[in-house]
């Protein structure tokens, strides 16, 4: 089981001036210089969502997003705070797609200005994602005070994450190629 995991990252919020943007890209530049994960990056605000339609029947009008979700491996979210909930844009990109996501892995990044780093959106997300067929892992990434772990450029200020993205990635990594195995075997 040495090829790479293939595992899209969602930015699940289309705010301006959001500062998760730095902690996605860092996540994101983390995987990529891992040798069992090819990432893809994927950011809501990319998405010309509809506004009188819904459903996953339309998640046809956004190939890049589907074919990378039936390709994944695994999904790794990063996701604001918002009012102790996740961001709308975040849910309509979701609910894009059903199937596609059943019996894969996700991993969940919460991100706070707050010192509680994200912690009940990442609550409020495990059980929606696990309604899609998603299956968490146990490992949670949080930012709480994001303000404070970047700089202006987006590069960290705070080493602790160096080890606590690779205890992340990590468990990411076995539960995906556990799921992979069930689903090509089982």
């Amino acid at each position: 089981m040495s090829e790479k995991l293939y595992v899209p990252v969602l930015l699940g919020t289309n705010r301006k001036d959001r500062q998760s943007d730095h902690v996605a890209k860092w996540v994101f530049a983390k995987m990529q210089e891992r040798d069992d994960m090819e990432p893809v990056y994927f950011d809501v605000r990319d998405f010309d969502l509809p506004r009188d339609h819904y459903g996953t029947e339309i998640g046809h009008h956004f190939p890049e997003w589907r074919d990378a979700v039936i390709r994944a491996d695994g999904l790794v979210i990063v996701t604001p705070e918002y009012n102790h909930g996740y961001p709308g844009a975040l849910k309509s990109v979701l609910d894009l797609l059903l199937k596609e996501y059943i019996h894969k892995a996700v991993a969940l990044v919460g991100v706070s200005a707050g010192p509680w780093g994200g912690t009940r959106v990442i609550e409020s997300l495990v059980p929606m994602v696990r309604e899609l067929g998603l299956a968490v892992t146990f490992t949670d990434l949080n930012f709480p005070k994001v303000g404070t772990k970047f700089d202006e450029d987006g590069n960290l200020l705070d080493d602790a994450y160096q080890k606590r993205v690779k205890g992340f990635l990590d468990e990411l990594v076995w539960m995906a190629r556990a799921l992979k195995w069930g689903r090509e075997n089982l």
